[in-house]
């Protein structure tokens, strides 16, 4: 499913316009991303959750020379489905 896609759907279900629907979608990732950047996590029952996790450095190898190569610490979105979701989707 495109952008798009999920704008008209929520525009449709909703009974809103598809400018108010992406102007709605846009805010949800704009908060989203910020609370992330923030390394706060956010919560959504029976959805899921948003949260940052660290990935710590490791020793990595190019596949194309075989040289090994140090991959930094990083921190990484990540999202863990509720159960509600889980059970909607098997």
């Amino acid at each position: 499913m495109t952008r798009d896609n999920l704008v008209e759907q929520m525009a449709s279900k909703a009974g809103v316009t598809k400018t108010q629907a992406d102007a709605v979608l846009r805010a949800f990732t704009d908060v989203v991303t910020a609370a992330l950047t923030q390394s706060d996590s956010i919560g959504l029952t029976g959805f899921g959750t948003f949260q940052v996790s660290n990935r710590s450095a490791r020793q990595g190898v190019n596949p194309r020379t075989g040289e090994k190569l140090q991959i930094p610490a990083m921190n990484v979105p990540k999202f863990k489905a509720g159960k509600a979701l889980k059970d909607a989707v098997r």
